[in-house]
């Protein structure tokens, strides 16, 4: 261990499996006590599945199947983009606006620990939403494969990095009030128009053509191939792997921690 990752002179510390297993008890139990979080991460996805199910009003282009087949994969883009991204932003946004990141980078955690702590919470929150979206879909009729699930799985990971190291990268260079702002103009903006709750086939234009090339598009995209073909394209699978290590790697340069 390296001064460094704050984890020097930590003889007699906890194992570290045991560590970081607190930190993301930690983590997990502050969004779950939260109730705007829960509202962001798992009742707005909800009642965006409900309404575009059952809004005939709002056209999408099912090709031929049911509207649920289309709408669900869109509305799970939609809860790990605000799992991911939304939630951690702001909150390490205010940690490091109060010392506490400073703080916790210090002790034998390390910051390291720290950060897997965050990223272990957000994907406990995502089983949490997915399961909840999955169940409610089946109740609207909706019929995934066990396949499919699997590969959205898998998807939905590769999403959760491209998203949490955009969600560090914007937290931890910008001040916590402005964080506020951004994170939830750009969940609106990529919901909407980024390929997420609107297939890209039914963005405009200029949208469309830009959308794929998006962590959001090539999510919203895997994850309707997925749930619907059972075949995920090479492409949104190394558009979100690029995406990931380009923010991971602009993460480690300008991340301040205080």
């Amino acid at each position: 261990m390296s001064a460094l990752d704050g984890t020097a002179g930590t003889a007699g510390a906890a194992p570290v499996a045991r560590r970081l297993a607190a930190q993301t008890r930690f983590e997990l139990a502050a969004v779950l006590r939260n109730g705007e979080q829960l509202m962001v991460t798992i009742a707005l996805p909800l009642v965006a599945l409900v309404v575009l199910t059952s809004a005939t009003a709002i056209e999408l282009s099912t090709h031929g199947r049911s509207r649920v087949d289309v709408v669900a994969p869109g509305v799970l883009a939609f809860a790990v983009l605000s799992a991911a991204f939304t939630s951690p932003a702001i909150a390490t946004a205010f940690d490091r606006r109060n010392g506490v990141l400073r703080l916790l980078a210090t002790t034998p955690l390390g910051r390291s620990g720290l950060l897997a702590g965050k990223v272990l919470a957000v994907l406990g929150v995502q089983l949490l939403s997915g399961t909840v979206l999955v169940a409610a879909g089946v109740a609207l009729g909706w019929r995934p494969t066990a396949l499919g699930l699997v590969e959205a799985a898998g998807l939905a990971v590769l999403g959760t990095a491209a998203f949490v190291a955009l969600a560090l990268l914007v937290a931890g260079t910008l001040r916590a009030e402005a964080v506020l702002a951004v994170a939830n103009l750009v969940l609106v903006a990529l919901a909407l128009a980024g390929g997420v709750l609107v297939p890209v086939a039914d963005l405009p234009g200029p949208l469309a053509a830009v959308a794929p090339w998006l962590p959001s598009g090539a999510l919203g995209e895997g994850l309707r191939a997925a749930l619907t073909t059972g075949a995920v394209p090479a492409a949104p699978v190394l558009v979100l792997i690029g995406w990931a290590g380009l923010l991971a790697a602009a993460v480690a340069r300008t991340f301040r921690w205080d």
